[in-house]
């Protein structure tokens, strides 16, 4: 990453102008000398990664470290508003829709699509005041973010609010938008529907089996058979009767889900995992992927949970303290907002580092972390946030050396000894040897 990459995500996600154009539309800037919006704007995004206290009272104190006006604790509380909710959401907005215009990183069994699409849902604990408008499953408070992710970017694409007690799967709606993509999701997204709306719109789909659903296996092109068997037999039956054996084998059939003229055909694959039970999956990708790239396929739907996990950790996510509706969302908007950032960046760092190699080549520059990186962004966001309002040569070696410093501190020290599963699939391949087994001989003797 360069400091004209850097500066490039920054002024076009954060730029004034963009700001002011927010502002302008969300009606935000009402008194000039009581409230500067764009810097308060920029703090909002910038203090989503700073864990000093509360969310609110972190965005005011970077607001006055930035030498904006002081005004008494009741009068800014109240620009937590509908305003800035709406000034959030379309930085958010921008942000994502920036992400979107590069080139996806689809090497090896990710291509044949657009894209791969994760779909995902986080829970935020919220103040108990917020019970009646954001009900959870229990005696609380809660809001769901429900997340549309690209593997391709490393980023989110779209996202949206909800309370917590509505089921996942309500807020998954495939259109013809989604033709030519590819969608991983887990059993809470699981329906006949969506299968059959991922027949209908040309979308790709891996999905583990859901246990009360009753496949009936038309053929099987892998796996051990022992002797014939009717075609539309259920699955299960096969198993029992040690039609079909699971004796370690992968397993690779054509089957019918649903009954009727409503069944949708399916591929089911199983692996034996390294815990020992075989996982099951229906896809309807093509023969040229085998059952286990099925469940690697699979396995980089892992990717929204850990991303999840980062927008808890490193952007505060979860630590939403407003007791305003209005308040809790613009702060959610800020923290995606933040978490989109980061994603750009790294993504922008790896094509450019890795975007001339040939198909299925190593890659040996070290991955960025996404909560390192994220930690860093948040310790140099002051200064980033000066050098915005820079120009000439004296701003351009400042961006170099903040991208230098985020690149350093923000590369992932584990890369070579615990890569993900997509970070294997795109090239950066484990540098530890396992140990060869000894001969049964040997260890008798």
């Amino acid at each position: 990453m360069t400091g004209d990459d850097l500066r490039e995500v920054m002024e076009t996600c954060l730029p004034e102008h963009v700001l002011r154009e927010a502002i302008e539309a969300a009606g935000l800037q009402q008194r000039e000398r009581r409230l500067d919006a764009v810097p308060f704007l920029r703090a909002m995004v910038m203090s989503a990664s700073s864990p000093s206290g509360g969310r609110q009272a972190d965005v005011v104190r970077t607001y006055f470290e930035a030498g904006a006006t002081r005004v008494v604790r009741g009068s800014y509380y109240e620009w937590f508003g509908g305003p800035l909710e709406t000034a959030m959401a379309k930085l958010a907005t921008i942000a994502m829709d920036y992400a979107a215009r590069f080139p996806r990183d689809l090497p090896g069994i990710l291509g044949g699509v657009t894209d791969w699409r994760i779909v995902d849902s986080t829970t935020v604990h919220l103040h108990k005041h917020l019970k009646e408008i954001y009900p959870g499953t229990g005696d609380y408070a809660a809001i769901k973010v429900h997340k549309t992710m690209s593997v391709g970017s490393g980023t989110t694409l779209a996202y949206h609010f909800s309370p917590a007690r509505e089921h996942d799967s309500r807020h998954l709606a495939l259109d013809e938008s989604w033709r030519g993509f590819g969608l991983l999701i887990d059993l809470g997204y699981a329906s006949l529907e969506r299968l059959r709306e991922c027949e209908r719109y040309g979308v790709r789909v891996v999905l583990r089996l859901k246990e009360n659903w009753q496949p009936k296996v038309k053929t099987i092109q892998r796996g051990e058979v022992t002797r014939t068997f009717t075609s539309g037999t259920d699955f299960d039956v096969l198993l029992a009767d040690e039609v079909l054996l699971l004796n370690g084998k992968a397993i690779d059939a054509q089957v019918s889900v649903g009954t009727g003229a409503t069944s949708v055909a399916m591929r089911l694959v199983g692996v034996r995992s390294p815990k020992g039970p075989y996982c099951f999956y229906l896809t309807n990708a093509p023969a040229t992927l085998g059952p286990r790239q099925i469940a690697d396929l699979y396995r980089v739907r892992w990717e929204i949970e850990t991303n999840n996990k980062l927008d808890k950790s490193s952007h505060r996510l979860d630590q939403i303290d407003a007791r305003k509706p209005q308040a809790v969302r613009a702060l959610l908007h800020a923290s995606i907002t933040a978490s989109v950032l980061v994603g750009t960046l790294i993504h922008r760092h790896h094509l450019a580092a890795h975007g001339d190699l040939p198909a299925g080549a190593r890659r040996t520059t070290p991955p960025l972390h996404a909560g390192l990186l994220a930690r860093m962004l948040s310790t140099c966001a002051m200064r980033i946030a000066e050098t915005m309002d820079e120009t000439g040569p004296r701003a351009a070696a400042e961006w170099s050396r903040l991208a230098g410093v985020l690149v350093h501190m923000g590369e992932d020290p584990n890369w070579k000894r615990r890569p993900s599963i997509l970070d294997e699939i795109r090239g950066w391949k484990s540098s530890v040897r396992k140990k060869p087994r000894r001969p049964a001989e040997r260890l008798k003797a």
